[in-house]
């Protein structure tokens, strides 16, 4: 990012490092998009999950990176169990991260995504989140908590540009494009399909006597981060669940710019992901959230209150 910038220093020193992961990464997955040979290991940890070489490579990256960035720190990734990183036998950062997102789809150049969080275990909540986009202009989306103790929020894109991220969607259902990860047809397209009255609703003619509405595919935290960016009003899950490595780093981009997340009947999901301690995390690592997130509450009720759950 440029000398000019305004995110908070250890954010800034993330995004970087996202940033350097990635282009490391991308002529690896275009390679194998091109070649074909796409490296699938079997998944012990997650057996309906797809996994590379790749995911695993970034993993191994990740931990070596961020022990240069930061001096100790539980180490909690999707592709192995929390660890110690660092002389301090409990620090008080936890680093969440999905090293690489829809992996099936990387290996195929055409989506991939890359999650890390910092977590203050004293605080009980974010302090840091960088969610990095492989293939597209805009590459990183970043929350981090300020010195004042405001959370702030922002994109950057391939040449450096910074955004601030204060402006999420102020649609209604029926003028809204609302994304869900529809890929798998058993678990989650078909659920999706039956959902009658969220899709009425969606279908309803807006004011101008037209219908507006769309259902669009997005994945893990870049769904909620294009949420946060006023890409799109609303994100749904409601079948599966995401884990916690998918969904807290977008969950606090989200709220850093002024969007809500909330459960299927509209309460705010906390950003305390009850992390405290090595036992708690274990936990939160098997744990799946259903939800909705959006630019408004306004939305997230009428979706919410659309639901047959």
């Amino acid at each position: 990012m440029s000398g000019r910038s305004t995110v908070p220093e250890l954010a800034e020193r993330l995004a970087g490092l996202v940033r350097g992961m990635m282009i490391e990464v991308r002529p690896r997955l275009l390679d194998a998009a091109l070649s074909g040979r796409r490296s699938e290991n079997e998944n012990s940890r997650h057996h309906d999950n797809f996994l590379s070489d790749y995911d695993l490579w970034m993993h191994r990256r990740y931990k070596d990176l961020l022990a240069g960035c930061l001096p100790s720190f539980i180490y909690a990734s999707e592709e192995a169990d929390p660890e110690i990183v660092g002389d301090e036998a409990d620090p008080d950062l936890c680093v969440l991260v999905d090293p690489l997102d829809t992996s099936e789809l990387a290996v195929r150049a055409l989506h991939g995504y890359t999650h890390v969080l910092v977590y203050s275990r004293a605080l009980a909540r974010p302090i840091v989140a960088v969610v990095g986009d492989i293939f597209h202009h805009v590459q990183v989306y970043v929350a981090a908590r300020d010195a004042a103790g405001d959370d702030i929020a922002f994109l950057v894109t391939v040449d450096g540009i910074e955004h601030r991220l204060d402006q999420p969607s102020g649609a209604c259902l029926s003028e809204a494009l609302v994304t869900n990860y529809s890929m798998r047809p058993q678990q989650r397209f078909r659920p999706l399909a039956r959902q009658h009255d969220f899709i009425d609703a969606l279908s309803a003619e807006s004011g101008e006597g037209k219908a507006k509405g769309r259902i669009g595919v997005d994945f893990g935290s870049i769904g909620l981060c294009h949420v946060a960016a006023g890409f799109t009003d609303a994100m749904l899950e409601f079948a599966k669940g995401f884990a916690v490595w998918d969904l807290s780093p977008g969950h606090y981009i989200l709220h850093a710019a002024g969007g809500t997340v909330t459960d299927l009947r509209g309460r705010p999901l906390p950003l305390d992901y009850d992390l405290g301690s090595m036992a708690t995390i274990n936990r939160a690592m098997g744990r799946r959230q259903t939800f909705i997130a959006a630019g408004n509450s306004a939305l997230a009720g009428e979706i919410s209150r659309s639901l047959s759950v």
